[in-house]
């Protein structure tokens, strides 16, 4: 292990928040001189024991997901828990920059002693989640986290990456008509494990018992009936059904336990995540070979001026690709 990596695995095992930041920041690098680094720090904190509840909210942007987040860490941090949150900020597709403003906006919950709050943004990674959230979540176990919540960017076709990462999973709902629930990929339903209509007062409260009803509905056509996920009413806002909402995330992640459930989905996701990372990976050094890139940048321009299918154009990558591979 090299000397940053071994330095940072002390600290972190410490509690030392400051070395935890730095320890994401290490893997989140894309500098070849990192990637080292990064693996042996990683690999140390597999040794570390860790029986920590992993919680996904997910819902559309402007639902309510970090205002949820801050009422329920009210009632993780009442029970001498360890939280830590890990935000994740949409990446803009032109620059390639992002806000990063769940720190600002949990203000109160990152200046907590026993919580840890970190934004980081999506960069390529598609999902909802950022490239690199999975080893976020094992260092912040490493550095004592019994609870990481992780926040991801909307609800989206591709937003059930999180489904791989977690142990239960918060679909946060708005009050909203029928159509809403066609708003809502299938995807994201199916993942589900609670289902929480968030800003469930004032005016809003029929509009609320109306989103649970539809929702509720969709649920018995999509979910077998053993395994439909119960579907609450309340108020980040003003705290109300937040206690109800946690003592049922206790009482899934209690069950998983002790039915064993889950070690065998740790261990399915580990799998799922090391599958997807090899295909992506190998795809990226594929696209650094001359005979590869250059072609397909050949064909990008035939395809434009439509004297190529993009049919032609695959089959032609792929006998390219045949003869890279034979040769090396």
């Amino acid at each position: 292990m090299g000397q940053i990596a071994l330095e940072l695995f002390k600290k972190i095992k410490s509690g030392d928040r400051v070395a935890l930041s730095r320890a994401i920041t290490l893997i989140e690098s894309q500098q070849a001189s990192h990637i080292d680094e990064a693996n042996a720090l990683l690999d140390a904190c597999m040794t570390v024991q860790s029986s920590a509840m992993r919680i996904a909210v997910t819902g559309a942007p402007g639902v309510g997901k970090s205002s949820l987040i801050e009422s329920l860490s009210a009632h993780i941090l009442a029970e001498d828990h360890k939280l830590a949150v890990l935000a994740i900020d949409p990446s803009s597709r032109i620059s390639g920059g992002s806000i990063l403003g769940d720190k600002t906006r949990m203000q109160a919950l990152s200046n907590h002693p026993n919580a840890f709050v970190r934004p980081s943004p999506t960069g390529k990674q598609t999902g909802g989640v950022a490239e690199r959230t999975r080893e976020a979540v094992l260092l912040c176990e490493s550095a004592g986290f019994d609870t990481v919540i992780v926040e991801t960017v909307g609800v989206g076709q591709s937003e059930t990456e999180v489904r791989t990462m977690v142990d239960l999973v918060i679909l946060l709902l708005s009050p909203g008509g029928g159509d809403e629930v066609q708003g809502i990929k299938r995807g994201i339903l199916e993942g589900a494990d609670l289902v929480f209509v968030n800003k469930a007062d004032g005016d809003l409260m029929k509009q609320a018992q109306e989103t649970r009803s539809h929702y509720i509905q969709a649920l018995r056509l999509l979910r077998t009936e053993n395994n439909i996920p119960p579907v609450m009413l309340g108020s980040a806002l003003e705290g109300s059904g937040v206690s109800k909402l946690w003592k049922m995330i206790n009482q899934a992640f209690t069950q998983l336990c002790e039915t064993e459930m889950l070690g065998k989905l740790r261990s399915t996701q580990n799998i799922s995540w090391f599958e997807h990372r090899i295909r992506q990976e190998f795809v990226e050094a594929l696209m650094e070979h001359p005979d590869i890139s250059g072609n397909f940048e050949k064909f990008k321009v035939q395809i434009a001026s439509q004297n190529m299918s993009v049919r032609s154009a695959l089959s032609a990558m792929h006998e390219i690709l045949e003869h890279v591979i034979s040769n090396k």
